[in-house]
């Protein structure tokens, strides 16, 4: 592989976190979408922080908020069309309510994206070294053919085959973990110092998915930048998550080490998630357990625990199932300091070792 270039600094992103801070916290976010049948509550009271190096897992359904709340991160929620409440900090620097000129210097710069699906966030008109090439123009004053080849450097650093000629190539003729990769390529174009990756390996199949985490946590290592992670698949969560936040109806319903999260979880959608994954290097035989019911609408979330029409274990609770009804939880600390749940059941360590464990292997 070539050589890569050396981004200049930013221009006017965030400053540099302080020592104090992770470079990304976010406190009591909300994000609503008026609509005409109603208000969506998308994101409700989500604080969560991810420092330099790390990478933080957020899990869940589709519909549990987790791709919105990352948006807002971006500043991409149209202003006239959300309800954004809460404070987003980036490097120090309070983004909620910031400019579009701000937020157009903190893109790319600061904070980057992957996106689920390369053909709808690459331009098909457009040349993949033409759109690579761009990202790096707008923050860096370059000339097109600096620019072009820092292009080529990039394809080269993701696994592009032949980068000098395939930055020529319009997107179709990109085969699809190519495409993922060339978007990986447009979003470190400018060492961004957060990499959101919002479900990137959906839709490829398992050796290509392998390659695109690989390449990620290699690529992290190497530029020393944080990382969230968007996905539903807690296998891979395994794979590279230094921290989980698990989501459910826009809400933060567990949050701790990956470890803990996944050999010791305290809230049962958590234990619903993972006894729904199959386990291929221990019994096999053993059926998966599908968590019953639906992910509500999020145009009128359920009263008490938005989890308790699905959940099997209300019985557990002080005070019945009439408290999980009415009743929402607080976001309490689970068995250590960094461990908080969502869930009214006082002992959920004693549940889960004498009903759980065993049926989720």
């Amino acid at each position: 592989m070539t050589e890569v270039l050396e981004a200049p600094q930013s221009q006017g992103g965030a400053p540099a976190a302080s020592g104090s801070e992770p470079f990304l916290v976010v406190e009591n976010l909300t994000v609503q979408f008026p609509t005409h049948d109603g208000l969506v509550y998308a994101v409700t009271d989500l604080s969560y922080s991810v420092e330099m190096g790390k990478t933080l897992g957020i899990v869940g359904e589709s519909g549990s908020g987790k791709s919105v709340s990352s948006m807002a991160v971006l500043g991409l929620h149209d202003i006239k069309r959300s309800h954004l409440t809460g404070s987003i900090r980036v490097g120090g620097r309070e983004v909620v309510g910031a400019s579009a000129h701000t937020m157009r210097r903190v893109r790319g710069v600061d904070v980057a994206m992957i996106f689920q699906d390369p053909l709808t966030a690459l331009h098909p008109f457009f040349r993949i070294g033409k759109q690579i090439s761009e990202a790096y123009r707008i923050h860096h004053k370059v000339s097109k053919s600096v620019a072009r080849r820092r292009a080529i450097e990039m394809l080269d650093l993701v696994g592009i085959p032949q980068p000098d000629r395939r930055v020529d190539d319009y997107v179709h003729q990109f085969s699809g973990g190519m495409r993922q990769r060339a978007m990986i390529a447009m979003a470190l174009v400018n060492n961004p110092k957060l990499l959101i990756a919002d479900e990137p390996t959906t839709a490829l199949d398992v050796t290509v998915q392998a390659q695109i985490l690989d390449l990620i946590q290699s690529l992290q290592r190497e530029f020393g930048s944080a990382v969230i992670l968007i996905t539903h698949d807690l296998g891979v969560i395994a794979e590279v998550a230094d921290d989980v936040l698990v989501m459910y109806a826009g809400r933060c319903v567990e949050k701790g080490s990956t470890k803990e999260i996944l050999t010791k979880p305290e809230m049962p959608y958590t234990w619903g998630l993972l006894g729904s994954i199959a386990d291929v290097v221990g019994d096999v035989s053993k059926p998966l357990i599908p968590i019953p019911g639906t992910p509500p609408s999020l145009l009128s979330p359920p009263s008490g625990c938005a989890f308790h029409p699905r959940c099997t274990y209300m019985d557990k609770v002080d005070g019945g199932p009439r408290r999980c009804e009415t009743e929402l939880p607080e976001l309490r600390q689970g068995r250590r300091a960094d461990h908080l749940l969502r869930c009214h059941i006082s002992d959920p360590d004693a549940v889960y070792e004498s009903e759980v464990k065993e049926k989720i292997g």
